[in-house]
């Protein structure tokens, strides 16, 4: 339980750190290309990582409970990480340009349902709470996304790619953490992976110069160490300690954040449409970390205690061995 928490609170702080970042990539826009300011701060935070890396490596080395990384594993998931995210990245931008910044959010967003859908096809039942929760989390997307009526145009199928390249991510990550891949590691060979493969669409659509890069730089600065290095890698260590779909509804919040970060910052404006869309995700996420099983058992197990103090023992002490035994068997 105290681990499941820890990994939806790294989670939670992953998707506040992305929210934010909205603000400098808008910013960054102004000076250099989508794929330049993507590729130019992927590198940057697989340079942060490496130093980062060596440190915890070494203080780890000095810990009893110290286990060697699994390098095979970690480096091909860093790979395959890396490869899907620079994917996703991608179709992200190219859809972006012939749509709305609204319907952009909220098609990605629609993630939040594929990665059960993909979990579900893998074997892996969720349960019917997670459904609904899925389904008010999209109810509160498209109020704070969608500004007018939804119309489909061509970037949509782009950007309905992207959000099947972003819950391919999560679900990979998942996978190879399964199998003993080491978080940091993977995360620091995703930003190589990914970099190289950002090399491809940045330099075929666009024409990098140094002058743009230097006069984006806080955007790229900020954007590269916190919203890539820290967050993306937060994003991996958080996902040890959850489900795939847990994690997905708590990154989730980044457009919420993101719609909060613009009203606070930006002085941009949120009507009561927007507001009430972030309140569902919000209830959503919540709900989805409330277990309801538990606190049903938790309540009849007091009630048989207290029947116990009444002295109603035979039927109470029976009724209190089975709870204790379904208590248990959840944990």
């Amino acid at each position: 339980m105290l681990k499941n928490m820890k990994g939806n609170l790294i989670l939670l702080v992953t998707a506040l750190i992305w929210g934010t970042a909205f603000v400098a990539q808008s910013d960054g826009m102004n000076y250099v290309g989508p794929y330049t300011f993507n590729m130019t701060r992927t590198f940057l935070a697989a340079v942060v990582l490496i130093p980062v890396v060596l440190i915890f490596k070494h203080f780890e080395k000095r810990s009893k409970n110290y286990k060697p990384v699994n390098i095979k594993t970690t480096v091909i998931g860093g790979i395959c990480c890396g490869l899907v995210l620079g994917i996703a990245s991608t179709l992200q931008q190219i859809g972006i340009v012939s749509t709305t910044a609204g319907e952009a959010g909220f098609i990605t967003a629609l993630y939040v349902i594929i990665v059960p859908i993909i979990a579900l096809v893998m074997g892996n039942k969720q349960p019917k709470k997670i459904w609904l929760c899925v389904l008010l989390a999209i109810a509160g997307f498209y109020l704070l996304c969608i500004k007018n009526d939804f119309s489909l145009s061509a970037g949509d199928g782009f950007l309905l790619a992207c959000a099947v390249g972003f819950a391919a991510h999560i679900t990979v990550i998942d996978r190879f953490l399964e199998k003993g891949a080491d978080a940091l590691v993977m995360a620091c060979v995703q930003f190589w992976s990914a970099g190289i493969m950002m090399i491809i669409p940045t330099f075929v659509f666009e024409t990098p110069t140094i002058e743009g890069i230097i006069n984006a730089r806080f955007s790229i600065l900020f954007t590269g160490i916190m919203s890539s290095a820290v967050a993306y890698t937060l994003q991996i260590i958080g996902q040890r300690y959850t489900t795939p779909t847990l994690a997905t509804l708590i990154m989730s919040l980044e457009s919420v954040f993101a719609a909060l970060a613009g009203w606070i910052i930006l002085g941009e404006n949120l009507s009561l449409k927007e507001l009430s869309g972030c309140a569902l995700v919000f209830i959503a996420v919540i709900l989805a970390q409330v277990d309801l099983r538990s606190i049903r058992l938790n309540n009849k197990l007091k009630n048989a205690e207290t029947q116990i103090e009444n002295g109603e023992t035979l039927d109470a002490f029976s009724a209190l061995d089975k709870l204790r035994d379904n208590i248990n068997n959840k944990e």
